[in-house]
């Protein structure tokens, strides 16, 4: 048994803008020193998958900065490793697509020459939007045991017509097999399985389905080939009843962030998994300075800090300066940020480079963190 990934780097950009503006979705920074894309990339390493595309389109630079040659993830080989695919110019070029939420099969049409020269027996698709730690093993053991033509990892959650609208349904029989897909409903309410986003199918049907989707003009994985392959066509759901995170908004992001501070299960599912260990792009900085009189409480702080003043409830980036009697409570600072002498700072957000200056008092709430845009003075 042999697999190839193929990563969607710009799905679903449009649900964070404040964050994706200048990064895809997958260079998104998460828990301290991650991106989205280190969650992606190693479940697929772990499970033995060291053969990956990563499909961009647009704002891909600081992606390709942080991937680099791939050895942080062990894929820098000579056969295989990891490529980044080239823009997907054709499909963005009209304004229609632009606004699309699913946007895969247009792009996996534009690298079908890629596809084509795909050697492993199957592919796993994903995007980088769910933050979980999955065995893509265990999946394609379950895909090859029922014989699907398809498998779809879903999880079951309770959903309200406001988080109903951002995700697949899938409904299924006792065998596990799709009798019912329903994209993004607006008004349901109750216990369903959505998608994680997350895909096994053999590398010929993948082919397959490409050469359809030019041929019929296809341009909706989930509409125009999932719903329509249903009656005739052996699609199962993967039930995964580990923790995840769908970072489906701005309050989304800040919320799931905080889980990490308020529920230690948490932490131990994504980081703390035996033999299945998060890799992300190492950076050989000093350790963390805490002067004398600091105080931190409950917070998670990476490497290369300077922190002279109180630090609660928070997420502390690589390389942020806390100056003296400033705090920072409930907040997410990310990369290289500076926060002033005596500033206040209660749920925020601050994006890489930002500068906060002397005594200055900022806030937001949980439901809407006040958000400091990347390199910006205030």
């Amino acid at each position: 048994m042999s697999a190839s990934g193929i990563i969607f780097s710009n799905i679903h950009d449009n649900n964070i803008p404040e964050l994706t503006r200048l990064r895809t979705v997958a260079s998104v920074p998460f828990a301290c020193r991650y991106r989205f894309i280190d969650f992606t990339l190693s479940n697929m390493v772990n499970s033995n998958i060291y053969n990956i595309s990563v499909i961009t389109n647009y704002n891909y630079q600081s992606l390709m900065d942080h991937i680099g040659s791939g050895k942080d993830w062990d894929l820098a080989r000579r056969s295989g490793g990891i490529k980044i695919l080239p823009p997907n110019i054709t499909a963005f070029a009209n304004p229609y697509l632009e606004h699309r939420t699913d946007s895969r099969l247009d792009s996996l049409k534009n690298v079908a020459a890629s596809i084509g020269r795909i050697t492993d027996d199957y592919v796993v698709l994903s995007d980088c939007d769910v933050i979980c730690n999955v065995d893509f093993n265990d999946m394609i053991r379950y895909h090859q045991e029922t014989g699907a033509d398809m498998t779809i990892a879903v999880k079951n959650v309770d959903l309200t017509p406001e988080t109903a609208r951002t995700n697949v349904l899938f409904v299924s029989d006792e065998s596990g097999k799709v009798t019912e897909c329903i994209p993004y409903p607006t008004d349901y309410t109750g216990r369903a399985d959505i998608s994680l986003s997350m895909i096994v199918m053999s590398t010929t049907y993948l082919r397959q389905i490409v050469l359809d989707a030019a041929t019929h003009n296809y341009s909706s994985l989930t509409r125009d080939i999932i719903a329509r392959g249903i009656p005739t066509k052996n699609y199962r759901v993967y039930r995964y009843d580990g923790y995840f995170a769908s970072i489906s908004s701005f309050a989304d992001y800040y919320h799931h962030s905080m889980e990490l501070l308020s529920k230690p299960e948490v932490r131990d599912s994504l980081f703390n998994v035996k033999n299945r260990p998060v890799y992300t792009k190492v950076r050989n900085s000093t350790p963390t300075y805490y002067a004398q009189g600091s105080s931190i409480k409950n917070s998670m702080v990476a490497d290369g800090c300077f922190i002279e003043g109180t630090v609660e409830n928070s997420i502390i980036f690589r390389g942020v300066k806390i100056g003296r009697n400033a705090t920072v409570k409930n907040s997410i600072i990310m990369q290289d940020t500076i926060v002033g002498d005596g500033a206040f700072l209660n749920c925020v957000i601050t994006d890489k480079n930002a500068v906060i200056r002397d005594q200055r008092m900022l806030a937001g709430a949980e439901t809407q963190p006040f958000y400091v845009s990347k390199g910006k003075m205030i």
